[in-house]
């Protein structure tokens, strides 16, 4: 990595933040969860050294990727860049479409000062980067890649381990995984030495990533109810590391009431509100994720 190049690797709830150097100037990738937003601005702050945040850039609209815009840009004046289409949606602050309402998530409104399409490029941690558009997780997402030293920041179209959750086809509002297929082939043909994504440790293993990324894939088109059973998971176990516990009680009400859980257990699964909990429950339990405790399950 070169030393214009520095990688805030977080925690769930936040994305990985990249802060890019360019003489006394510095752009920051995505922005982290909301209610972690005093720990982005500490770390960006340290991070800067006394150079100015000029500009942020988002890689898409989840709220992990965007929840520290606000707080950033008043803390730095910067300018806030997101992917042109998801401008929209910021602009009118729609949560159905940011996914914040759908998900039981929070985010701070914000407004945006450019936008970034596929196809433009611009200059960070003196690099010359290209967003290419990577739908599949988010429709809008865009990565950015820079070709002279073989870098992509690839925010949730591709991890170590997989890609992000399709919200696409557990909400029914289109092909997440065609989309994601042809993502990851479109990335297959660049010639790329370094990820950093926006989860978990930047890595060289592109190709086996790659490769698991291709499995994942091929798993979901097989069965469909795993794209459902995987989305259900993981957003539980992040509203739960965001709240900490949650009476049991009040689970198969807060399943049904959600529309991401309603609509995924309703296209996919078929269960009743009380049968979709106690398999939830029980599947958190064996992946060490949460814990019953005191009448609540709780996040380990």
């Amino acid at each position: 990595m070169p030393a214009s190049v520095q990688v805030f690797e977080r925690g769930w709830l936040s994305a990985n933040n990249v802060l890019l150097f360019d003489g006394d100037e510095a752009t920051l990738i995505d922005s982290g969860y909301f209610s972690h937003a005093t720990q982005t601005v500490a770390l960006v702050r340290a991070g800067l050294g006394g150079r100015r945040l000029a500009r942020l850039v988002n890689t898409h609209s989840h709220s992990d990727h965007i929840g520290g815009n606000a707080a950033l840009q008043r803390a730095f004046g910067c300018s806030i860049t997101v992917p042109a289409g998801m401008a929209a949606a910021v602009a009118a602050w729609d949560e159905d479409a940011l996914l914040l309402t759908t998900a039981a998530q929070v985010g701070e409104r914000f407004a945006h000062d450019a936008v970034l399409a596929a196809g433009e490029r611009f200059v960070a941690g003196e690099l010359e980067w290209q967003a290419h558009a990577v739908p599949g997780h988010d429709m809008d997402a865009l990565a950015y890649y820079s070709p002279d030293r073989r870098i992509l920041i690839s925010g949730d179209a591709l991890w170590r381990d997989g890609f992000g959750i399709l919200f696409a086809d557990v909400l029914g509002t289109g092909d997440g995984v065609g989309e994601a297929r042809r993502t990851l082939e479109a990335l297959g043909r660049l010639a790329v030495d370094v990820v950093i994504p926006g989860h978990g440790a930047p890595f060289v293993e592109f190709d086996d990533a790659l490769e698991r990324a291709f499995a994942r894939l091929a798993a979901f088109e097989a069965d469909g109810a795993r794209i459902a059973r995987n989305a259900i998971r993981a957003c539980m176990s992040f509203a739960l590391l965001d709240v900490r516990r949650m009476a049991l009680d009040t689970l198969p009400d807060y399943l049904a009431t959600t529309p991401l859980y309603r609509e995924a257990n309703a296209r996919f699964l078929g269960l009743t509100p009380d049968a979709l909990a106690d398999w939830l429950v029980a599947e958190l339990e064996r992946a060490g994720v949460a814990q019953r405790e005191d009448g609540a399950l709780v996040a380990r």
